[in-house]
Parts: C-alpha cells; sequence; structure tokens
C-alpha cells in the first residue's frame, strides 16, 4: 500500500516553529558537539539529529511524543513525522 503524501500529524501544523538559535540546547549543557539539528514542532526545540553522538531529539520524540520535526539545517526544506516515519518536502 502506498503511504499518503503527508500524515494528519504534518497536516495539523499550521506554521512552522524555526530554530531560535544554531544549537542542540541539550548538547550545549554538556558540551557535546552534533552534526545536524532539528527543531521540534510541538514544542519549538532545536536538538540533534540520530547521526549525532546523543541523539537528542530522537529521546526526545520518545520521552514527550512530539511526532513532527523540520531539518533546521540552512538550505533544507523538509519535514518528518517520527510517529508515520514519513518524510515530505515544504516550501
Amino acid at each position: 500500500m502506498k503511504k499518503p503524501a503527508v500524515c494528519a500529524h504534518i497536516q495539523d501544523i499550521k506554521e512552522l516553529k524555526t530554530a531560535k538559535a544554531y544549537e542542540c540546547e541539550e548538547c550545549i549543557k554538556t558540551g557535546d558537539t552534533w552534526v545536524h539539528l532539528r527543531t521540534c514542532q510541538t514544542c519549538g526545540a532545536t536538538l540533534c539529529c540520530d547521526q549525532s553522538p546523543n541523539t537528542h531529539m530522537t529521546k526526545h520524540y520518545y520521552k514527550d511524543g512530539h511526532p513532527v520535526v523540520i531539518s533546521a539545517e540552512p538550505g533544507e526544506k523538509w519535514i518528518y513525522c517520527y510517529k508515520d516515519d514519513l518524510f515530505a518536502d515544504y516550501e
């Protein structure tokens, strides 16, 4: 069965939350580094990706249940839903 272009969680996003600063909020606290950043579309937290040593955004999803993130990387315009494992581009 073909996956839908976007899921209900992504459809529910009315306005994108963007990173307030280009840093992982949790890595900064411990002096760690990150590879790429993601911004939670529920609470606006900006945390590191799964290629980063601490995988803070995935941990955030499992702890807080916030399903949708966008890339916080300059020039990237994609959105992802953890719950439905679905990526989509946006303008």
